[in-house]
């Protein structure tokens, strides 16, 4: 039995898709934890058993973990007003890392991010909570991966508008600076495998890295060349970036957790790990572009 958290989000559905396609073939059964069974289709919702509710709740987890032998574990965004990161991450974490050891479960899949044992590691904001959640999970004795990802292609699908309509996308990184980026579809790949072959043990991470670094001046390079439209990057200041946070209603917690994180990306947060034929991945960002950005375009 595996179960799957956050299964309609943008890494837990693409996983459910590979585990509900290979699983029978591994003799496994899936459940998923879901605050909402009516966001999975109806044809996914027929082959797993649902346990309604979040799993940041104990008896949820509880209920979940009965029988489970491995768990996809991801904590969902923070609320807006949440007190601290180590509330939103460890805290949200820490009735699954009860449950983990009260049900026996043997293997533990979690998506961090890069940044362990780097310089600014210990001030990089939500990936600092992160790393404490994973040392949390680690210290129940489960057999622990996380996956250690630097940021998503995809979270350029939440600029498709200002691509479109102005050929701009923003963030707060220097224009020049290389680093990896990965394809949520690569990462869930990497945890789908984690979790159907479980002969690994102990505690560890499985870094996510691309093909390639890329600054963001070769990304618009490759987006104007795959959209046929002029695309270019414009930085974004960090006070600019604490405003539009604020703005959006997120509180004070968050608003610093983000500016810490990208500070620290800007200072080689995402560096510390080689790239190597175990840590690529292989999504490029061309072909990201090509099947999943052009098509959210045109749309």
């Amino acid at each position: 039995m595996i179960v799957i958290t956050t299964p309609a989000g943008q890494i837990g559905s693409r996983l459910l898709d590979i585990l509900l396609n290979e699983a029978p073939t591994h003799g496994e059964e899936v459940r998923v934890i879901i605050r909402d069974p009516g966001k999975l289709p109806d044809a996914v919702r027929a082959r797993v058993d649902v346990v309604t509710g979040s799993h940041g709740d104990a008896a949820v987890v509880d209920r979940a973990f009965a029988g489970a032998d491995a768990v996809f574990w991801l904590v969902p965004p923070a609320p807006q007003a949440t007190p601290s990161l180590d509330a939103a991450y460890t805290g949200f974490t820490r009735a699954a890392a009860k449950a983990f050891t009260t049900h026996g479960v043997g293997h533990v899949v979690g998506v961090s991010a890069l940044g362990r044992g780097t310089p600014v590691a210990d001030r990089a904001g939500l990936v600092t909570a992160s790393l404490a959640m994973d040392d949390l999970i680690a210290s129940t004795g489960v057999a622990y991966r996380a996956l250690a990802n630097p940021t998503f292609m995809d979270n350029l699908l939440r600029q498709v508008a200002s691509i479109r309509d102005d050929g701009v996308f923003t963030d707060t990184v220097a224009a020049d600076r290389k680093a990896p980026t990965a394809a949520t579809r690569d990462i869930a790949a990497a945890a789908a495998d984690l979790l159907l072959d479980r002969s690994w043990t102990g505690a560890g991470e499985v870094p996510v890295l691309g093909p390639e670094d890329l600054a963001a001046n070769d990304m618009a390079r490759i987006m104007s060349d795959v959209l046929g439209r002029p695309v270019r990057y414009e930085r974004q200041s960090l006070d600019d970036f604490r405003a539009a946070l604020a703005g959006r209603g997120i509180g004070d917690a968050l608003v610093e957790g983000y500016l810490d994180m990208m500070r620290s990306k800007d200072h080689g947060l995402d560096d510390g790990v080689p790239r190597t034929p175990q840590t690529a991945s292989p999504t490029t960002f061309r072909e990201w572009c090509e099947e999943v950005l052009k098509p959210a375009v045109q749309e």
